[in-house]
């Protein structure tokens, strides 16, 4: 049975802490790169990396927030009282924007070497996962190192289409690998004319997707610690998220003209 660790991780600017969780066996196992939501390392976010582990697949879910020190004690019985939420995210909100797309680029730099430096880890590219936050900086990792990431899962993410020049979605032309977006349904940070422009800019690179919203799924429905849980989405998502890893760990995966693009 899978169980989870927790790690330190060495960057350029001091070690992030980081759940590691390993299937049982030598291995090597497929990496797969895990990024946090904005809530950040807890116990929902072990089970869900032990989930994947049972698979096979050795996990590790770093500490994004870690220039800041160890992960604080966030309080998700917060996010139901209006006052307590906007505290709350008048915590989390600096850090979020903190992250640039060059820490974010360095960062995933650290953690990929991090695991290519395991004996229990397979040789070759990893694959990556991230949920809120953590799918749009998944993004800005596949394209900072698309010979190195395989495939990115990422599951309603927000702010993937902004108006600034270093807006992710400008920066799929570096992906080779393929990708998967699960868009939540009605998510003001990520509406479906930002859908649309991801889809149009990910065909003219011609990258290999598939982008799907959720339908009645809230922002954050993979999160069965929050009130946004959705049990029928979040199982959409393991379905979804185990097919692309299987499949890209198979070889099969590639940047293609004909490649899977769908959106659902």
């Amino acid at each position: 049975m899978a169980g989870t660790t927790t790690v330190e991780v060495p960057t350029s600017d001091g070690a992030a802490e980081a759940y590691l969780a390993r299937p049982d066996g030598d291995g090597p196992f497929p990496a797969v790169l895990f990024f946090m939501d904005a809530f950040g390392l807890r116990p929902r976010l072990a089970e869900m990396a032990e989930r994947i582990a049972a698979r096979g697949y050795l996990v590790l879910v770093p500490n994004l927030f870690h220039r800041t020190g160890p992960m604080p004690r966030v309080d998700l019985a917060d996010l139901a009282d209006p006052q307590r939420r906007g505290e709350l995210f008048g915590r989390i909100v600096p850090l979020i924007m903190a992250l640039t797309p060059e820490l974010v680029a360095r960062d995933a730099g650290a953690y990929l070497d991090f695991l290519a430096a395991r004996d229990d880890v397979a040789d070759g590219p990893a694959a990556i996962v991230g949920y809120c936050m953590g799918g749009t900086n998944a993004l800005r990792a596949i394209e900072a190192h698309p010979d190195r990431i395989a495939a990115l899962a990422s599951f309603h993410a927000g702010r993937v289409v902004t108006d600034e020049p270093d807006s992710p979605h400008r920066g799929v032309g570096a992906v080779t690998g393929e990708l998967y977006f699960a868009h939540a349904d009605r998510d003001d940070s990520m509406t479906a004319d930002q859908i649309a422009t991801l889809e149009a800019a990910l065909d003219a690179a011609g990258v290999a997707y598939r982008s799907e919203v959720y339908v009645g799924a809230p922002h954050g429905f993979t999160m069965a610690d929050t009130a946004m849980y959705d049990e029928g989405a979040a199982e959409r998502h393991w379905t979804a998220l185990f097919d692309l890893l299987d499949r890209t760990f198979r070889g099969s995966a590639r940047r293609s003209d004909d490649g899977p693009h769908a959106s659902v």
